[in-house]
Protein backbone atom coordinates (compact mmCIF):
# COMPACT_ATOMS: atom_id res chain seq x y z
CA UNK A 1 0.00 0.00 0.00
CA UNK A 2 1.39 3.61 -0.98
CA UNK A 3 2.55 5.60 2.26
CA UNK A 4 0.05 8.03 3.13
CA UNK A 5 2.66 10.66 3.90
CA UNK A 6 4.49 10.29 0.77
CA UNK A 7 1.24 10.29 -1.10
CA UNK A 8 0.23 13.60 0.28
CA UNK A 9 3.31 15.28 -0.47
CA UNK A 10 4.03 14.76 -3.93
CA UNK A 11 1.13 15.14 -6.70
CA UNK A 12 2.35 13.64 -10.01
CA UNK A 13 0.78 16.56 -13.10
CA UNK A 14 1.86 15.04 -16.01
CA UNK A 15 4.78 16.51 -17.39
CA UNK A 16 5.72 17.44 -13.47
CA UNK A 17 5.76 16.33 -10.14
CA UNK A 18 4.30 18.72 -7.82
CA UNK A 19 6.27 18.97 -4.53
CA UNK A 20 3.73 19.36 -1.50
CA UNK A 21 6.17 20.06 0.98
CA UNK A 22 4.72 22.97 1.03
CA UNK A 23 1.41 24.16 0.09
CA UNK A 24 1.21 25.65 -3.43
CA UNK A 25 -1.10 28.10 -5.43
CA UNK A 26 -3.49 27.68 -8.16
CA UNK A 27 -3.72 30.42 -9.96
CA UNK A 28 -7.54 30.37 -11.28
CA UNK A 29 -7.63 31.66 -15.08
CA UNK A 30 -11.61 32.53 -15.99
CA UNK A 31 -11.78 31.89 -19.41
CA UNK A 32 -15.78 32.73 -19.57
CA UNK A 33 -17.46 35.88 -20.05
CA UNK A 34 -20.26 35.40 -16.86
CA UNK A 35 -17.66 34.38 -14.09
CA UNK A 36 -19.07 35.63 -11.05
CA UNK A 37 -15.32 36.95 -10.07
CA UNK A 38 -14.35 39.38 -12.43
CA UNK A 39 -17.72 39.76 -14.73
CA UNK A 40 -15.87 38.21 -18.11
CA UNK A 41 -12.42 40.67 -18.21
CA UNK A 42 -9.82 37.80 -18.94
CA UNK A 43 -12.75 35.61 -21.39
CA UNK A 44 -10.35 36.39 -25.00
CA UNK A 45 -7.23 34.08 -26.11
CA UNK A 46 -5.16 37.66 -25.34
CA UNK A 47 -6.74 38.97 -22.37
CA UNK A 48 -6.73 35.25 -21.01
CA UNK A 49 -3.02 34.64 -21.67
CA UNK A 50 -1.91 37.97 -20.45
CA UNK A 51 -4.13 37.36 -16.97
CA UNK A 52 -2.19 33.96 -16.45
CA UNK A 53 1.25 35.86 -17.14
CA UNK A 54 0.58 37.55 -14.53
CA UNK A 55 -0.75 35.51 -11.95
CA UNK A 56 2.52 33.63 -12.85
CA UNK A 57 4.82 36.76 -12.15
CA UNK A 58 3.11 36.62 -8.74
CA UNK A 59 4.13 33.94 -7.94
CA UNK A 60 1.59 31.30 -9.28
CA UNK A 61 3.25 27.37 -8.76
CA UNK A 62 0.28 26.21 -10.88
CA UNK A 63 -2.64 27.53 -13.25
CA UNK A 64 -6.62 26.36 -13.60
CA UNK A 65 -8.13 27.49 -16.99
CA UNK A 66 -11.54 27.41 -17.05
CA UNK A 67 -14.16 27.68 -19.94
CA UNK A 68 -17.10 27.14 -18.62
CA UNK A 69 -18.80 29.83 -15.55
CA UNK A 70 -20.04 26.61 -12.69
CA UNK A 71 -21.36 29.83 -10.61
CA UNK A 72 -25.06 28.77 -9.08
CA UNK A 73 -27.47 29.71 -11.87
CA UNK A 74 -25.17 29.49 -15.03
CA UNK A 75 -26.16 29.13 -18.29
CA UNK A 76 -24.71 25.34 -19.57
CA UNK A 77 -22.02 26.47 -22.47
CA UNK A 78 -21.25 23.95 -25.44
CA UNK A 79 -18.30 21.62 -25.84
CA UNK A 80 -17.65 23.80 -29.26
CA UNK A 81 -17.75 26.55 -27.08
CA UNK A 82 -15.53 25.55 -24.42
CA UNK A 83 -12.95 23.71 -26.59
CA UNK A 84 -12.74 27.54 -28.61
CA UNK A 85 -12.25 29.26 -25.59
CA UNK A 86 -9.42 26.57 -23.47
CA UNK A 87 -7.48 25.08 -26.22
CA UNK A 88 -6.00 28.49 -27.31
CA UNK A 89 -4.71 29.38 -24.15
CA UNK A 90 -3.25 26.16 -23.28
CA UNK A 91 -1.38 26.08 -26.51
CA UNK A 92 0.35 29.72 -25.45
CA UNK A 93 0.82 28.34 -22.25
CA UNK A 94 2.42 24.69 -22.07
CA UNK A 95 5.48 25.76 -21.80
CA UNK A 96 5.16 28.62 -19.44
CA UNK A 97 7.07 25.73 -16.83
CA UNK A 98 4.34 25.31 -14.53
CA UNK A 99 1.66 22.76 -14.27
CA UNK A 100 -1.54 23.33 -16.31
CA UNK A 101 -4.99 22.62 -14.70
CA UNK A 102 -8.01 22.33 -16.59
CA UNK A 103 -11.50 22.92 -15.12
CA UNK A 104 -14.08 20.88 -16.67
CA UNK A 105 -16.44 18.06 -16.58
CA UNK A 106 -16.96 17.17 -20.28
CA UNK A 107 -14.84 14.49 -21.07
CA UNK A 108 -14.00 15.83 -24.74
CA UNK A 109 -12.72 18.71 -23.31
CA UNK A 110 -10.82 16.64 -21.12
CA UNK A 111 -8.87 14.42 -23.70
CA UNK A 112 -8.61 17.82 -26.14
CA UNK A 113 -6.64 19.48 -22.98
CA UNK A 114 -4.85 16.70 -22.51
CA UNK A 115 -3.70 16.46 -26.12
CA UNK A 116 -2.74 20.04 -26.05
CA UNK A 117 -0.72 19.79 -23.41
CA UNK A 118 -2.85 20.54 -20.09
CA UNK A 119 -1.11 18.50 -17.26
CA UNK A 120 -4.39 18.40 -14.65
CA UNK A 121 -8.22 17.86 -14.69
CA UNK A 122 -10.33 19.56 -12.32
CA UNK A 123 -13.20 18.01 -12.32
CA UNK A 124 -16.49 19.45 -9.91
CA UNK A 125 -18.21 16.35 -11.05
CA UNK A 126 -15.63 14.27 -9.53
CA UNK A 127 -15.69 12.28 -12.73
CA UNK A 128 -19.06 11.15 -12.61
CA UNK A 129 -19.76 11.89 -16.05
CA UNK A 130 -20.19 9.44 -18.74
CA UNK A 131 -16.93 8.86 -20.04
CA UNK A 132 -15.10 10.43 -17.71
CA UNK A 133 -12.98 8.11 -16.27
CA UNK A 134 -11.83 6.67 -19.18
CA UNK A 135 -10.88 10.45 -20.49
CA UNK A 136 -8.18 10.15 -17.91
CA UNK A 137 -7.65 6.50 -16.93
CA UNK A 138 -4.61 6.05 -19.53
CA UNK A 139 -3.02 9.08 -19.26
CA UNK A 140 -0.88 10.52 -16.75
CA UNK A 141 -2.36 13.88 -15.98
CA UNK A 142 -3.60 14.68 -12.26
CA UNK A 143 -6.41 14.62 -11.01
CA UNK A 144 -9.03 16.61 -8.68
CA UNK A 145 -11.81 14.92 -7.81
CA UNK A 146 -14.81 17.45 -6.20
CA UNK A 147 -17.55 16.63 -4.45
CA UNK A 148 -20.70 18.32 -5.13
CA UNK A 149 -24.35 18.20 -4.49
CA UNK A 150 -27.08 18.85 -7.43
CA UNK A 151 -25.41 20.06 -9.91
CA UNK A 152 -24.48 23.89 -10.89
CA UNK A 153 -27.51 25.51 -12.03
CA UNK A 154 -29.48 24.34 -8.81
CA UNK A 155 -26.89 23.36 -6.20
CA UNK A 156 -27.45 26.38 -3.82
CA UNK A 157 -31.29 25.33 -3.71
CA UNK A 158 -31.47 24.05 0.11
CA UNK A 159 -28.93 21.37 0.52
CA UNK A 160 -29.79 18.92 3.05
CA UNK A 161 -26.78 16.17 4.48
CA UNK A 162 -27.19 14.04 7.32
CA UNK A 163 -23.50 15.17 8.45
CA UNK A 164 -21.64 17.63 5.58
CA UNK A 165 -18.65 16.47 6.86
CA UNK A 166 -19.27 12.69 6.59
CA UNK A 167 -21.17 12.38 3.62
CA UNK A 168 -18.34 14.42 2.12
CA UNK A 169 -15.43 12.02 3.49
CA UNK A 170 -17.69 9.13 2.39
CA UNK A 171 -18.31 10.56 -0.94
CA UNK A 172 -14.39 11.27 -1.70
CA UNK A 173 -13.91 7.53 -0.44
CA UNK A 174 -16.24 5.99 -3.17
CA UNK A 175 -15.11 8.38 -5.97
CA UNK A 176 -10.75 7.41 -5.07
CA UNK A 177 -12.19 4.16 -4.92
CA UNK A 178 -13.46 4.42 -8.75
CA UNK A 179 -10.33 6.38 -9.68
CA UNK A 180 -8.11 3.30 -8.71
CA UNK A 181 -10.33 0.78 -9.86
CA UNK A 182 -9.96 2.30 -12.90
CA UNK A 183 -6.14 1.99 -12.80
CA UNK A 184 -5.22 5.49 -11.67
CA UNK A 185 -2.13 5.73 -9.84
CA UNK A 186 -2.81 6.95 -6.43
CA UNK A 187 0.17 9.46 -6.73
CA UNK A 188 -2.19 11.54 -9.30
CA UNK A 189 -5.45 12.37 -7.26
CA UNK A 190 -6.20 15.20 -5.23
CA UNK A 191 -9.40 15.89 -3.38
CA UNK A 192 -11.70 18.68 -3.33
CA UNK A 193 -14.72 18.94 -0.68
CA UNK A 194 -16.07 21.38 -2.88
CA UNK A 195 -16.69 24.70 -0.58
CA UNK A 196 -19.95 26.58 -1.99
CA UNK A 197 -21.33 23.47 -4.38
CA UNK A 198 -24.50 22.55 -3.20
CA UNK A 199 -23.53 23.62 0.75
CA UNK A 200 -25.03 26.03 3.00
CA UNK A 201 -22.61 28.90 4.83
CA UNK A 202 -22.62 27.12 8.17
CA UNK A 203 -21.88 23.78 6.37
CA UNK A 204 -19.23 25.11 4.63
CA UNK A 205 -18.01 26.64 7.87
CA UNK A 206 -17.92 23.40 9.39
CA UNK A 207 -16.04 21.43 6.41
CA UNK A 208 -13.07 24.18 6.86
CA UNK A 209 -13.04 23.71 10.45
CA UNK A 210 -12.99 19.72 10.27
CA UNK A 211 -11.03 20.07 6.87
CA UNK A 212 -7.99 17.35 8.79
CA UNK A 213 -10.45 14.38 8.68
CA UNK A 214 -10.48 14.90 5.23
CA UNK A 215 -6.82 15.31 4.84
CA UNK A 216 -6.24 12.28 7.07
CA UNK A 217 -7.28 10.43 3.94
CA UNK A 218 -3.93 10.21 2.79
CA UNK A 219 -4.47 12.48 -1.02
CA UNK A 220 -3.57 16.08 -1.12
CA UNK A 221 -6.50 18.57 -0.43
CA UNK A 222 -7.41 21.18 -3.09
CA UNK A 223 -9.29 23.99 -1.89
CA UNK A 224 -11.33 26.90 -3.74
CA UNK A 225 -12.72 29.54 -1.38
CA UNK A 226 -11.29 32.90 -3.17
CA UNK A 227 -14.24 35.40 -3.07
CA UNK A 228 -16.69 33.20 -2.55
CA UNK A 229 -20.09 33.45 -1.20
CA UNK A 230 -19.17 32.08 2.27
CA UNK A 231 -16.47 35.30 2.85
CA UNK A 232 -19.25 37.74 1.64
CA UNK A 233 -21.52 36.25 4.27
CA UNK A 234 -19.68 36.70 6.69
CA UNK A 235 -17.65 40.15 5.93
CA UNK A 236 -20.08 41.89 4.28
CA UNK A 237 -18.30 42.63 1.42
CA UNK A 238 -19.06 42.36 -2.30
CA UNK A 239 -17.02 39.63 -4.58
CA UNK A 240 -14.50 42.32 -5.64
CA UNK A 241 -13.84 43.52 -1.78
CA UNK A 242 -13.22 40.16 -0.38
CA UNK A 243 -9.49 39.43 -0.65
CA UNK A 244 -8.52 39.56 3.00
CA UNK A 245 -11.22 37.65 3.81
CA UNK A 246 -10.25 34.50 0.89
CA UNK A 247 -6.70 34.85 2.28
CA UNK A 248 -7.42 34.54 5.97
CA UNK A 249 -9.56 31.20 4.37
CA UNK A 250 -7.10 30.01 2.81
CA UNK A 251 -4.79 30.35 5.60
CA UNK A 252 -7.04 28.41 8.02
CA UNK A 253 -7.75 25.87 5.28
CA UNK A 254 -3.55 25.14 5.07
CA UNK A 255 -3.34 25.05 8.87
CA UNK A 256 -6.00 22.11 8.80
CA UNK A 257 -3.85 20.22 6.15
CA UNK A 258 -4.49 21.41 2.53
CA UNK A 259 -1.57 21.27 0.04
CA UNK A 260 -3.29 23.52 -2.95
CA UNK A 261 -5.36 26.63 -2.59
CA UNK A 262 -7.07 27.83 -5.72
CA UNK A 263 -7.08 31.50 -5.48
CA UNK A 264 -8.06 35.25 -7.26
CA UNK A 265 -5.59 37.19 -5.82
CA UNK A 266 -2.30 35.03 -6.23
CA UNK A 267 0.24 37.67 -5.01
CA UNK A 268 -1.35 38.45 -1.65
CA UNK A 269 -1.89 34.52 -1.12
CA UNK A 270 2.05 33.74 -1.80
CA UNK A 271 3.22 36.36 0.68
CA UNK A 272 0.11 35.51 3.22
CA UNK A 273 1.72 31.51 2.87
CA UNK A 274 5.73 32.58 3.37
CA UNK A 275 5.04 34.30 6.86
CA UNK A 276 2.82 31.47 7.90
CA UNK A 277 5.64 28.65 6.18
CA UNK A 278 7.99 31.20 8.25
CA UNK A 279 5.96 31.08 11.60
CA UNK A 280 5.73 27.35 11.26
CA UNK A 281 9.16 26.19 10.49
CA UNK A 282 11.52 28.74 12.09
CA UNK A 283 14.57 27.72 14.16
CA UNK A 284 14.29 28.86 17.60
CA UNK A 285 17.89 30.94 18.46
Amino acid sequence: MTDLSARSTALRCGRYLLDLSRPRVMGIVNLTPDSFSDGGKHHTVDAGVAHARQLLAEGADLLDLGGESTRPGAAEVSEADELARVLPVIHALRDCGVPLSIDTAKPAVMRAALDAGADMINDIWGFRQPGALEAVAGSNCGLCAMHMQGEPRTMQTAPEYDDVVEDVLRFLQVQVARLEAAGVAPGRISLDPGFGFGKTVPQNYRLLRELDRIAALGYPVLIGVSRKSMIGAVTGKAVGDRMAGSVAAALSAVQRGARIVRVHDVAATVDALKIWDTVETVATP
